[in-house]
């Protein structure tokens, strides 16, 4: 603890006197407005004041909405140096302070045409941003994403794959983090699977891509970080979108996001309601042969998932002066979700010949509540990019699943009745502070602390009707899991740039207290551990087309929530999926080497990687001498992955728009699970190439493929996987609307497919998890004139 109390006392250290800053206040004042070429005021230029001696910044900031600006300064000699991005930079020489304030009056900036007319050739955003340490996906551009939901737009990233249960993996790994706007957020909840599947797309801006991330980011998460940029707006005036979408299996769903700002206030609102119809099928053979026992049973699924959601977020940035912000805003999302579903069983002697034939069905409702609270502080200061973030933010989650099954048997008239319940409550705090502090030319200083405490409660439980038709708890399904997790951490970072070389590391300090406890049992497992995380990131620009880039990051995976309780799953008698209480976190070191080559019609990012993990998960499945199957969590000994990646964006034509991504890749897992020793090498790949054409004036048609190659698993094997998705979109309305078709998995092939073979054990399952899916999709977006007239240097605001 005493690397964290010293890293504490020098960030107190240096805080101090940045805050301090603003409470010395200067004698003096330089005043004026600026004005474009039209009389019209200009917004958010950069204003910055500079000694006449020796050109030193000695202070600066941005006009406000009236055009105006007023900058501190002590007695001295000075110019001003203005800037925007569609006007020529202008220069105010001569400004002598000298026992008053100054007022400079109307400054007129011209247009800078050649800037113009780059800004309509580059008007639309790229698919994907590089930056040092991630990828930024704007979402917007594949017409796939348009009326789908979270886990739909997660699944059409690069290197990004969800199953068909809704885990989501990177590089072939589910331990990956996902946040909202860089953030642990209650929209995610307690079943990540299932609350990505109730988020709009509509309302969701970019995806980043954090493969290796820095020591300014959270440990958690072996593969690296998925980040959910929601949609917000700041601009002036009455801003915003509008989307309906239905579709089948049905579909339906609506969502706006607006934001409204006058002078120093701007309020944001926005609200997505989707009603989904999910129809699956299923199918597996199980075959078990022991020198005593021998038998065959098939099974066949199907089911039909519905859901409701509706996410509220309503907010207010209140902007005290051009330093200092303040952000509120509160989110709920109340969603509820029914599956009912027909399992058969078959049951066979080893010669193929039918003995039995078991049904069994459920019907399941889950309704969810989930609020949270955010308050955030941004303060900026005269310095370019020195700033000030404090975030708090309190998160409230709780679902309740309730199921009845009845399971009969053919020629028998006894039923079995069951029930079961399932609770979960959960209660996030969370305080964070970052703070960047420039030096030199071009290097930074960045500090932090966060602390966060998750407390959570699950009541399980399955009851049975006896002959009496009197409900009995099994004692085997009955208990109650109480975990407390408090995490406090703080980081150090540094980064500077010498001509082409760019370099920036850092350490992050993290100390873990997690308590596990069946209270009905009285299992205790108490876990308190301090651990330190390095960062590396080196960028070297070859020339104005290259880039060269490598990169070293520590890691942690602590054991999800799902797979610490020890309460099954209760759908399938035959088949218990259940968490391990005592699993312990897995450990990664990552190491990464990319290159990245801008071309006259396209870009390719070609990366290599590396990772070496301690106490990897893998999930094992047992057979008992009856044929029931148990899956659980363990922690094995080692793993490594080895991986070459790529991403090629090419435009052959300015009417044809290719993407195309590959991640290839081996993976070396070993381990020792009940004196048997499990080992698997497996070299496989997944894949995406899309293709959008412009067929006519505003038409855009687009096809894209993905495809996950086989792997084999420490058990067996995961066989291959494919889909199809196609989309259609017209602009309408002068630009103002759009309207998109498409269809997803068009060839209903989107299925997971598994093997798993030991000793006197085989089974093989097939697993669709929904079908084909059309959808419709109408968007319209308020005040585009304004969007375009600011364009033309008269208005302008994307920024605060």
């Amino acid at each position: 603890m005493k690397i964290l109390s010293l890293i504490l006392a020098f960030t107190a250290f240096l805080l101090s006197p940045c805050l301090a800053q603003d409470e010395a206040s200067d004698e003096y004042v330089i005043g004026g407005q600026l004005e474009d070429g039209n009389k019209q005021p200009v917004l958010f230029a950069n204003v910055a004041l500079y000694t006449s001696k020796d050109s030193v910044l000695s202070g600066g900031l941005a006009s406000d909405e009236n055009g105006k600006f007023a900058i501190p300064a002590k007695p001295g000699n000075y110019f001003l140096k203005i800037t925007y991005l569609t006007l020529d930079e202008k220069i105010v020489p001569d400004v002598n302070v000298a026992g008053q304030n100054i007022d400079l009056g109307i400054i007129s900036l011209k247009s800078n045409a050649k800037v113009l007319q780059e800004l309509v050739v580059k008007g639309e955003k790229s698919q994907m941003d590089l930056q040092l340490d991630k990828r930024v996906f704007n979402v917007g551009k594949d017409l796939s994403n348009i009326g789908s939901n979270a886990s739909d737009i997660l699944n059409n990233m690069p290197s990004v794959t969800v199953d068909v249960e809704g885990n989501v993996a990177l590089r072939g790994s589910q331990n990956v983090r996902i946040l909202i706007d860089g953030k642990q957020s209650g929209m995610i909840g307690m079943n990540p699977a299932d609350a990505l599947r109730q988020i709009p797309g509509d309302l969701i801006e970019s995806i980043e891509i954090i493969t290796n991330p820095s020591s300014r980011y959270d440990a958690e998460g072996e593969v690296g970080i998925l980040n959910i940029i929601m949609k917000k707006n700041i601009r002036y005036g009455l801003n915003g979108s509008f989307t309906a979408t239905g579709g089948y299996p049905y579909n339906f769903g609506g969502s706006f996001n607006i934001n409204y700002r006058k002078r120093k206030v701007n309020l944001i609102a926005s609200y997505g309601n989707m009603y989904r119809e999910g129809p699956g099928r299923g199918n597996s053979r199980q075959e078990y042969n022991s020198a005593d026992t021998s038998f065959v049973y098939e099974q066949t699924s199907k089911r039909n998932r519905s859901s409701i959601s509706n996410n509220f977020t309503v907010g207010m940035d209140y902007f005290i002066n051009n330093f200092n912000t303040l952000t509120g805003s509160v989110s709920y999302r109340k969603s509820s979700n029914t599956n009912h579903s027909l399992l058969e069983y078959r049951d066979f002697d080893f010669n193929n010949n039918l003995t039995r034939t078991v049904t069994r069905t459920e019907r399941e409702t889950e309704p969810r509540n989930n609020f949270e609270a955010a308050l955030n502080y941004s303060k900026t200061f005269a310095r370019k990019d020195q700033n000030l973030t404090i975030v708090a933010k309190y998160i409230l989650s709780d679902e309740t699943e309730a199921s009845r099954f009845n399971e009969s048997t053919a020629g028998e008239t006894a039923s079995i009745y069951q029930r079961s319940f399932n609770t979960e409550d959960e209660k996030n705090m969370l305080f964070q502070l970052d703070y960047i502090h420039p030096f030199g030319k071009s290097g930074k200083f960045e500090t932090g602390l966060k602390s966060s405490i998750r407390l959570l409660d699950n009541d399980f439980s399955v009851h049975q009707q006896n002959e009496n038709m009197n409900w009995i708890i099994l004692p085997d399904f009955d208990n109650r899991l109480g975990y407390n997790e408090k995490i406090h951490a703080a980081y150090l970072m540094a980064s500077n740039q010498f001509g082409k070389f760019f370099i920036q590391g850092g350490l992050r300090v993290e100390y873990s207290d997690i308590l596990t406890e069946l209270k009905k049992t009285g299992l205790t497992s108490h876990r308190k551990y301090f651990n330190l995380f390095p960062s590396l990131h080196l960028s070297y620009k070859l020339e104005d087309s290259q880039t060269l880039q490598l990169s070293y990051s520590s890691r942690l995976s602590r054991p999800g929530f799902r797979d610490l309780l020890p309460f099954s799953n209760f759908s399938d008698s035959r088949v218990f999926r259940a968490g391990n209480p005592l699993l312990n976190p897995e450990y990664t070191h990552s190491f990464e080497a990319g290159h990245l080559l801008n071309m006259e019609k396209g870009t390719l990012l070609s990366s290599v990687y590396y990772r070496h993990r301690l106490g990897v998960v893998e999930h094992i499945t047992t057979v008992d001498s009856t044929g029931f199957t148990r899956i659980t969590p363990v922690n094995l000994s080692t793993g490594d992955s080895y991986g070459f990646e790529f991403n090629l964006t090419y435009d052959p034509f300015n009417w044809w728009k290719w993407t195309a991504n590959a991640n290839i890749f081996r993976v070396v897992n070993e381990g020792i699970y009940n004196d048997k020793i499990l080992k698997s090498d497996t070299y496989t790949w997944t894949s995406r190439v899309s293709s959008r054409v412009t067929l006519f004036k505003n038409v855009d048609f687009q096809s894209s493929l993905n495809y996950r190659a086989p792997r084999k698993t420490t058990q067996g094997k995961d066989l291959a996987q494919y889909s199809i998705d196609l989309g259609l979109a017209r602009d309408v309305l002068k630009g103002k609307a759009t309207v998109t078709a498409s269809v997803r998995d068009l060839l209903n092939s989107r299925k997971q497919r598994s093997i798993i073979e030991n000793a006197g054990y085989y089974s093989r399952s097939e697993s669709l998890w929904r079908t084909r899916q059309f959808l419709v999709t109408f968007s319209y977006r308020l005040n585009r004139a304004k969007e375009k007239e600011r364009n033309n240097g008269s208005d302008e605001g994307e920024e605060g």
